[in-house]
């Protein structure tokens, strides 16, 4: 009972539901500012707009989920005020149709890596080498992802896995997480024997101690780049939050996160 409390909060924390949005759907007040965020930012920037909303009085709403699935649901005119997309492609597209105010600005970078909750009987080997040998011995039931259709990290996780010949292998144990937070919640609960997820997620004092991680290197994927644009309709209060995410406040958190940082 107290693992699966456990399991049920740690949920709540790390798991990014979005929802579609019907056309007709109202704004928010102009006093609220709704960001629409990659969930490998739900630590670093639930703490960046705490202390804005302290410092300013401005109410900013939080909404996490997979760059891919949030960008579908701006195309469908989702009513958020800022897009802060693990993928900069992403950003891009919504330029090209228009919906965005210009193409955005590079805001970080983002590492994955393996994770090993600390039941498993792997090693957290960012070459995978212990994965490949457990795909053979059988100590690999499940592998946590988040699903590559549509969340950056995902589709990263597969570059990696191709990258070291062990995609197909791997096909039957892989568990998909609608975005890198549900998967880090897979990986983290001991659902699945292993994780590729976010570094910033395991870097959040929630998670540090409930396994092992080490990264993957960077040239076995293509880069995260991460970019944040503001939406056609966005007040000139969220271009204050916009202009805040690059302060030194803000990517000192986000480097504390594991972010590396644009010049």
């Amino acid at each position: 009972m107290k693992k699966y409390a456990y399991q049920c909060l740690l949920g709540f924390f790390l798991s990014g539901f979005t929802f579609a949005w019907p056309q007709e759907k109202p704004r928010l007040p102009a006093s609220v500012i709704t960001v629409a965020a990659a969930s490998d930012l739900k630590f670093a920037l639930t703490e960046i707009a705490a202390s804005y909303e302290k410092n300013s009085g401005q109410k900013i709403n939080l909404l996490f989920g997979s760059s891919g699935t949030l960008t579908t649901q701006l195309l469908q005119n989702a009513p958020f005020d800022i897009f802060m997309s693990a993928d900069e492609h992403l950003v891009f597209k919504l330029a090209v149709a228009g919906k965005t105010q210009d193409r955005g600005r590079l805001y970080a970078i983002g590492r994955i890596g393996l994770f090993v909750p600390n039941s498993s009987a792997l090693k957290a080997d960012g070459t995978f080498k212990d994965l490949a040998a457990a795909l053979q011995d059988g100590r690999l039931k499940q592998l946590a992802i988040a699903n590559p259709e549509h969340a950056p990290y995902g589709q990263r996780a597969r570059q990696a896995l191709e990258h070291a010949n062990l995609w197909m292998a791997v096909q039957a144990k892989l568990v998909l997480g609608e975005n890198v937070s549900q998967a880090a919640q897979f990986a983290i609960s001991g659902s699945a024997q292993a994780g590729i997820i976010a570094l910033s997620l395991v870097l959040s004092p929630t998670v540090a101690d409930k396994g092992q991680f080490e990264l993957i290197p960077e040239s076995w994927h293509q880069p995260l780049n991460q970019r944040m644009v503001l939406l056609k309709a966005a007040p000139s209060s969220a271009r204050q939050f916009y202009d805040y995410m690059a302060s030194a406040y803000a990517r000192d958190i986000l480097a504390r996160y594991g972010f590396s940082l644009p010049k």
